[in-house]
C-alpha cells in the first residue's frame, strides 16, 4: 500500500504541475499588475497589444479614477492536489522570471514598477506613475487549495478576489463562457482556439460580466475522451445499461448519460479513478492529464495486465479552465486587457495537452468507428439541443460554437439546420 501511495503521489506531480502552471503563471500574475497587461505560460510571453488594447491601458492610466481603484491587497486562489510544497510550486513560481519585461512593458506607458517576493506566497508591486504624479502599492497574497469545490466557496463568498477553476464549475457565476464545455460543441483544439480568440475581442466584453463577476481569460486544458473498461462496448447502443461515472456538480453529464439509456453514478475527482479502476463504473470521461495522476490504465487492465478497455479517441467536450475575478476589486478595464493577452498565449497550452495524450501509451487507445461517428455526433446534438432548451446552456454561445463548427466544416450535415 505504501508503494501505492508513493506512486500516486510521484504521478500526481505532473497535473500538478500543469495547474499551477495555469492557476500561477497564467492567472496570478494578470492581476500583480493590476491596471494593465500581463500574462505568464510556460513560453517567452507575447505582450504584443492591439491598437484598441494600447488605446485602453492609455486611457486608464490617465484617468485618475483608475488609480483609486487599485487595492492595497489582494487575494488570489489556486487549485493543487498537493498544496504550496514541493516540486509543483516550484515549477509554477519560476514564472515569475518573467516579471522583468513585464516591468519593462510598463516602461513603455511610461509606468516605473518594482515587484519583490517577501514569500513563497507573497508579492509586493510597487507603481509609479511621474506623469500624474501617482504612486501605489499592492500586495498579493496565494492562496493554496487542495480541494476545487472549497475554493469555488470561498470565491463565491468573496474571500477571494479571484480564482481559477475549471469552467465547469465556473458555469454558474458566466453561463455564457461557462457553456464553451458544452456536450459534443467544439470538437478539435483548432475549433476551441478560434472561440478562445474570438470571446477576447472587444465585442465580447459584456459577455464577459455577469453581475459581480468578470471572466479575464479561458485556457485549453484538454479533450475529455470517454473510457471504457470493456473494448467490446464501442457503440451508444452497447452502452445501453452500463454504469457511468458523472461528476457531481455538472446535471448535463447525467442528462446525456440517462440520453443513451444508462445508469449514471455520481463520482468527484477523488472517488472517480478508484472506481473506474475497481469496475464500479464500466465507462468514465476524462482529459489526457488525469490518466496517470489517477492511474486510469488500472482500469483498462484486467488482473493480469492484458489490455481489455480502452480510451475511445472521439472528443466528448473540451475541458477548460477559467481565470475569474470580482469586478469591484480591481480597476475598470483590467479584465479586457488580460483576455486579449491570455488569448494569445495557447500554444504552450496546446502543446502540453499534445504531450500527455501523445504519453498514453497506443495500446490504450481505440479510434471510433466512421459508421460510429455520425451516432456519436447525432445523439450529443440532440442532448446539446435539449439542455440548451432546459436552461443548462447559453443560447448565444450555442449559436456561436455552431458558427465556428461550421466556419471550419460548412459541409457538415447540421450546419443547413437551424435549430441550434
Amino acid at each position: 500500500m505504501k508503494q501505492v501511495n508513493q506512486t500516486q503521489k510521484k504521478n500526481t506531480l505532473n497535473i500538478q504541475k500543469f495547474f499551477f502552471s495555469l492557476s500561477v503563471g497564467l492567472f496570478a500574475i494578470p492581476f500583480l499588475t493590476e491596471w494593465r497587461v500581463a500574462h505568464a505560460a510556460p513560453a517567452k510571453l507575447d505582450l504584443t497589444l492591439s491598437e484598441h488594447s494600447t488605446a485602453k491601458i492609455k486611457k486608464m492610466l490617465n484617468d485618475p479614477k483608475t488609480w483609486k481603484q487599485i487595492p492595497q491587497k489582494v487575494l488570489l486562489c489556486v487549485y493543487s492536489p498537493n498544496g504550496a510544497n514541493g516540486e509543483a510550486f516550484e515549477q509554477a513560481t519560476s514564472y515569475i522570471s518573467e516579471l522583468p519585461r513585464i516591468a519593462q512593458v510598463a516602461k513603455g506607458f511610461g509606468v516605473n514598477m518594482h515587484i519583490t517576493r517577501p514569500s513563497k506566497l507573497q508579492m509586493q508591486i510597487e507603481v509609479d506613475y511621474p506623469k500624474l504624479k501617482q504612486k501605489t502599492s499592492t500586495t498579493v497574497n496565494l492562496k493554496v487549495y487542495t480541494d476545487e469545490r472549497v475554493l469555488t466557496e470561498d470565491f463565491r463568498s468573496k474571500k477571494c478576489d479571484g480564482a481559477g477553476i475549471s469552467n465547469l464549475r465556473a458555469r454558474q457565476f458566466n453561463p455564457f463562457v461557462g457553456s464553451i464545455d458544452a456536450i459534443g460543441a467544439v470538437q478539435s483544439y483548432k475549433q476551441l482556439t478560434q472561440v478562445i480568440q474570438l470571446l477576447a475581442r472587444p465585442e465580447f466584453d459584456s459577455k464577459m460580466i455577469n453581475k459581480d463577476y468578470e471572466v479575464v481569460g479561458v485556457v485549453p486544458l484538454g479533450a475529455a475522451y470517454i473510457m471504457v473498461n470493456d473494448r467490446r462496448i464501442d457503440t451508444l447502443p452497447k452502452a445501453a445499461g452500463k454504469k457511468v461515472a458523472v461528476m457531481n456538480f455538472d446535471a448535463t453529464q447525467k442528462k446525456l448519460v440517462q440520453n443513451v439509456g444508462a445508469q449514471p453514478v455520481t463520482v468527484d475527482l477523488t472517488s472517480v479513478g478508484g472506481k473506474f479502476n475497481n469496475k464500479e463504473v464500466d465507462i468514465m470521461a476524462a482529459p489526457a492529464i488525469l490518466f496517470d495522476p489517477l492511474e486510469l490504465h488500472k482500469g483498462l487492465e484486467d488482473k493480469s495486465g492484458k489490455v481489455v478497455g480502452a480510451i475511445i479517441k472521439f472528443p466528448l467536450i473540451q475541458v477548460t479552465g477559467t481565470l475569474i475575478m470580482h469586478r469591484n476589486k480591481f480597476p475598470d478595464g483590467m479584465g479586457a486587457i488580460a483576455r486579449e493577452i491570455i488569448a494569445k498565449q495557447l500554444d504552450p497550452a496546446f502543446e502540453f495537452v499534445d504531450k500527455t495524450e501523445r504519453a498514453i501509451p497506443a495500446k490504450y487507445w481505440m479510434d471510433i468507428r466512421d459508421a460510429e461517428r455520425a451516432g456519436y455526433l447525432k445523439i450529443m446534438r440532440e442532448a446539446r439541443i435539449q439542455m440548451t432548451k432546459e436552461g443548462y446552456y447559453d443560447k448565444d454561445m450555442m449559436r456561436i460554437l455552431k458558427k465556428v463548427r461550421c466556419s471550419q466544416d460548412p459541409k457538415n450535415f447540421e450546419c443547413s439546420l437551424n435549430d441550434e
